[in-house]
């Protein structure tokens, strides 16, 4: 695979890494926008939809074919069949010639259908690639902060881990010395037991998102910025979800392609209504013929023509009427589709806004709760040392501010994934939005 210089210089800086050059969102997502091997595809099918216009403007232009020959002839001509007598002989000669045709269309109503459905194929393409533009940008996005919950999910178990070993030898010292039953050993076994098992699960998930995020720019990252403690919650600009709806109806690109899909299906049923109409050109043809050889010797004879054809279809064995029948039903086909994708697209648009809503209110729901877990384990770890609780409110405790914790960062990235997700419903999503993102990590 060749690099481009750029990529080179990324792919280098993703790979050498040290913890003060950790690679951010930015890094990650230029690196696969030069290496993500769907993208490179979108771009390539970008590049083949744009040669539909110069295809279909052919149409329209004069067609010019070159022709050469070279003939050996062996001619016997018979004047009777009675007696051989009346065999005139044979005549042995040669010809070689060439010539050029030119046909100019004038009037071909297919053509100009076909021309018009090749500006929006060239449409649709450009709508593809737009979609495959944000698509890179919200895989991105997604594979980034995957890896990061990952990597919050290992920290905290081994942290609990730690935490629930602390509370066995604590259980079993206390039952050593009688102060505590078997019971509260048994628990706090059992809870160790499960978070081993939960460590080992963590990790395999952890290697998984990282490989995910090697196929994406198809290098190894060793370290990523984290969420930083500056991190603020904004609400979506404008704050009606109806403003959205209408901007996403017009800007969306998922809209936009069907909408040239349609527009195309239309130009389809004229192409084929035009396939049983007349048509005019204007053709022109120049040859050239010598003859060598034979009875009069050698002799060259030259052509020229020009003038306007007429050619009228007057049966096809019912093929023209059958494409046309067909058309319609694919335009009423292309009809609902539209149909479909603008409601989808209204649906995703309310989903991606309620995504950001509410997700401002659980994350603020969750520093909340992480609070009040905080308080809870101080609560009951000193209530344990006076013998007001159990070991088992201790360890439940514990288990409660672990699961708040990765809550809220789940929370957190959830939120952030929202945002992009709303600006790409609408159509409006670029990399500036996810410099906007990578603003709240270090």
């Amino acid at each position: 695979m060749k690099y481009t210089k750029v990529t080179l210089i990324i792919l280098l800086a993703l790979g050498t890494q040290s913890p003060a050059q950790a690679a951010d969102l930015v890094d990650i997502y230029r690196a696969a926008q030069n290496q993500d091997a769907v993208f490179a595809s979108a771009r390539a099918a970008q590049q083949a939809g744009m040669e539909k216009l110069i295809q279909g403007r052919s149409l329209l232009l004069p067609s010019v074919t070159f022709n050469a020959n070279t003939t050996s002839n062996d001619v016997t001509i018979n004047y009777g069949t009675a007696s051989p007598i009346f065999v005139s002989g044979g005549m042995r000669y040669n010809t070689h010639g060439y010539g050029v045709n030119l046909v100019q269309p004038l009037f071909r109503e297919q053509n100009w259908a076909a021309y018009n459905q090749s500006e929006l194929q060239v449409a649709i393409s450009e709508a593809q690639f737009k979609l495959a533009e944000q698509d890179v940008i919200m895989r991105s996005a997604q594979t980034y902060f995957d890896v990061l919950i990952a990597q919050d999910t290992v920290q905290l178990t081994a942290a609990q881990k730690t935490a629930i070993a602390e509370q066995l030898d604590q259980a079993k010292s206390n039952f050593e010395v009688g102060s505590a039953t078997v019971t509260d050993t048994y628990e706090a076994q059992a809870r160790f037991d499960l978070i081993v098992a939960q460590e080992l699960a963590a990790a395999s998930n952890l290697e998984i998102k990282r490989r995910t995020l090697q196929k994406l720019i198809n290098a190894e990252v060793n370290q990523l910025n984290v969420l930083s403690g500056a991190f603020k919650l904004e609400t979506p600009d404008p704050t009606d979800v109806q403003k959205w709806v209408a901007v996403s109806q017009q800007g969306n690109f998922q809209i936009v392609q069907a909408e040239a899909a349609y527009q195309l299906a239309e130009q389809e049923v004229a192409r084929s209504r035009g396939g049983d109409m007349p048509t005019v050109d204007l053709v022109a043809s120049y040859g050239s013929s010598t003859a060598t050889g034979g009875v009069f010797g050698a002799m060259d004879t030259r052509s020229t023509a020009i003038g306007v054809q007429l050619n009228v279809p007057l049966f096809q064995g019912g093929a023209i009427q059958s494409r046309w029948r067909e058309a319609e039903s694919n335009r009423e086909k292309a009809k609902q589709d539209l149909e479909s994708t603008r409601r989808n697209i209204e649906l995703q648009t309310r989903q991606a806004y309620l995504g950001v809503v509410s997700g401002i209110a659980q994350v603020q729901a969750l520093q909340q709760a992480l609070k009040s877990s905080e308080s809870l384990l101080e609560a009951s770890k000193l209530g344990h040392e006076v013998g007001v609780r159990t070991n088992l409110d201790v360890l439940n405790a514990q288990q409660q501010l672990f699961s708040t914790k990765r809550d809220l960062f789940q929370a957190q990235y959830s939120y952030l994934v929202s945002q992009l997700r709303l600006k790409a419903a609408a159509g409006n999503l670029a990399e500036a939005d996810l410099i906007s993102v990578n603003q709240s990590l270090h």
